[in-house]
């Protein structure tokens, strides 16, 4: 290969050569590998499963190997493409547990950024045990970080000017250190740290391993690299991500935990009816799943513990339109080949441009125009930036349709529905029942009313949504009255154009009367933002037993309850979206401070209990078991 020859694809591992030091040479694959792929201990495959991931990025799939290996590495990619997992990994297999030294030394150039990589440490050692890890920058009392260092730690994530305070004071040492991490080094540099970054680097064993991570490669790092590193090998992950331009791209800035009832707001006021849903890990996955459901949206769901036969069963029956919504990880919707979707919404960030492009591209395909939407978090909006200056998306920034907005989507859906089935002519007379009502002195208004309000099915009269919008409907414009997303999407009914009623959507409607009742409650204001989805405890649940009386039923013990703000709509939505059971499997159920009973199908007694063992359930891992007297009693 030529000096800077460089091999490429629309997102893949390039090559390239500097005069200033040697590189090896590294496979041309560009698909992302499995992290049990990667020679990673069982520990920290535990714990990458636990965060819910399941493939290695690009930059981690190439680098991970190369620092195991031993190799000094100059890892560039963009921000946002899970860099900060390319070095923790290796470099918490490296660490010996037993020396209580430090032996990784992370430098950032923000205290922001070096609390991140704190937490993802934590996270991906958290099997490890005997390992520390702390943070020191400025801006935290020394107290804290002395008595953090004098206890022996393995890791040290910090900035610049305290880690050379510390240095210069003798409480850190760094005669163990096997790993020296600069992580945004062209930031680093940009922000005057040139001078502390060389002083540090002096006082470092030559034996240590040097990893280098920047999205960009100016001359300044290059000097300080040749200098410093020893037979570096430069990773490159270039993107070129394009833009779907038939595809309405559009973000909202939303509390994390609120994003299940902006995504609610958003599929009603538009009237969505056939889309894909996408999120980042197969917990994440696995809990929206259970809560559309519990809804009452037909929904399914694909990630990488699902069997390939059930992958094929789930992916013909959304492809005849059996539900409307697949929820799915990126893994799992790698190769999918559906066509005519309305909308693809990113319900957590991607990790880079060229995932996202990869998503958004399932719309709008052959000729047509569909729309995407994505929701960012508190960081995640820098690294939606990122992405956009990097790969030039032609995304905007939307507010979120209001409760009101919402309403008038639904009334205005209802209302062409009831006018294209008069223009159309395509209904039976009803003469005979309409005049009898006419006789005895009803207004035709009235009479009117009267069936739009039964057709709908609540009380209050609003539309329930049911249906589609004639071609061309376009959603409610935004109003300028702000709202403070105070109370949960409504029940939503099975839509019209289904082939025939999906079984997801059907188990819903068989759910008891109060899970009605608990998705159209109000919810009180919380100001500008969302309100949390997990609902306030309400008197009502306090209520003598009346499980173990109905026949044909068997009363389980969870060891969950008003402790963990479980209400009844959350235990018939975590045994349905589990079990793939029917909502009316589920009886009565008794909650209590510390536990709860829940009358289940004697039929499937076995596979509940089964099946919910070692599944969480706001925070606690269930241990499900067959009702005993005591517990009855208790």
């Amino acid at each position: 290969m030529d000096v800077g020859q460089s091999q490429s694809a629309s997102f893949g591992w390039v090559l390239d050569l500097a005069p200033f030091f040697a590189l090896a040479q590294i496979r041309s694959a560009m698909d992302k590998r499995l992290f049990s792929e990667l020679g990673l201990s069982p520990e920290t495959l535990k714990a990458v499963d636990k965060m819910g991931f399941e493939e290695a990025s690009p930059i981690q799939t190439a680098v991970i190997p190369a620092i195991l290996e031993g190799r000094d590495v100059i890892g560039q990619s963009s921000t946002g493409s899970g860099k900060t997992a390319a070095f923790a990994i290796p470099a918490i297999e490296k660490v010996d547990p037993k020396l209580k030294k430090v032996q990784v030394l992370i430098l950032c150039p923000t205290r922001e950024l070096a609390l991140q990589v704190a937490e993802e440490v934590a996270k991906l050692s958290i099997f490890k045990k005997g390992i520390h890890a702390v943070p020191v920058f400025g801006g935290q009392p020394y107290e804290r970080q002395l008595r953090a260092l004098a206890a022996g730690v393995q890791i040290v994530i910090g900035t610049p000017g305290r880690v050379m305070d510390h240095m210069s004071r003798g409480t850190l040492r760094l005669d163990s250190l096997k790993f020296l991490v600069l992580d945004e080094a062209d930031r680093m540099l940009d922000m005057g740290f040139r001078d502390d970054i060389e002083e540090i680097l002096s006082g470092t064993p030559d034996s240590r391993q040097l990893l280098f991570f920047s999205a960009t490669m100016p001359s300044a790092i290059k000097n300080l690299i040749s200098r410093n590193a020893n037979d570096p090998q430069w990773i490159k992950i270039e993107a070129q991500a394009q833009n779907a331009p038939q595809v309405d791209q559009v973000y909202f800035e939303v509390d994390r935990r609120s994003k299940l009832e902006a995504l609610t707001r958003m599929i009603d006021v538009n009237d969505f009816r056939y889309g894909i849903i996408f999120c980042s890990t197969k917990l994440m996955v696995d809990d929206l799943d259970e809560h559309l459901h519990a809804r009452g949206y037909a929904v399914d769901r694909l990630h990488g513990d699902i069997s390939q036969t059930q992958r094929n069963k789930v992916m013909e029956k959304f492809r005849r339109r059996g539900f409307e919504f697949l929820i799915a990880t990126d893994v799992a919707a790698r190769g999918l080949d559906v066509d005519d979707l309305e909308v693809v919404c990113n319900f957590d960030l991607p990790n880079d441009a060229e995932d996202y492009t990869h998503r958004i591209g399932r719309t709008g395909r052959a000729g047509k125009t569909g729309k995407a939407f994505t929701f960012v978090s508190g960081r995640e909006l820098y690294k939606l930036q990122s992405m956009v200056r990097y790969a030039k998306l032609n995304i905007r920034r939307e507010r979120l349709p209001s409760l009101d907005e919402v309403e008038e989507a639904r009334t205005n859906v209802f209302f062409e529905r009831i006018r294209s089935t008069l223009d159309s002519k395509d209904f039976k007379p009803h003469d005979r029942m309409i005049d009898r009502l006419l006789d005895q002195g009803y207004a035709s208004t009235d009479i009117c009313s009267a069936l739009i309000h039964l057709l709908q099915g609540n009380a209050s009269g609003k539309p329930s949504g049911g249906g589609s919008a004639p071609a061309g409907k376009k959603a409610v414009p935004a109003s300028k009255k702000e709202d403070s997303f105070s109370s949960p999407a409504p029940k939503r009914s099975t839509p019209a154009v289904m082939t025939k009623p999906a079984a997801r959507s059907k188990k819903t409607h068989d759910a008891p009367d109060w899970v009605e009742k608990k998705a159209a409650a109000p919810r009180k204001p919380s100001g500008d933002s969302f309100e949390q989805s997990e609902p306030t405890r309400k008197s009502k649940y306090e209520r003598p037993s009346r499980t173990g009386h109905e026949s044909g039923m068997v009363t389980l013990y969870l060891n969950v309850g008003r402790k963990q703000l479980i209400t009844p709509a959350d235990v018939v939505g975590k045994v349905a979206g589990v079990t793939r059971l029917p909502a009316n499997v589920v009886g009565a159920i008794d909650i209590h401070e510390g536990h709860l009973l829940v009358d289940v199908s004697e039929e499937h007694a076995k596979d509940i209990t089964k099946k919910l063992a070692g599944v969480r359930m706001k925070g606690e891992v269930l241990k499900p078991s067959l009702a005993t007297d005591a517990h009855k009693s208790g």
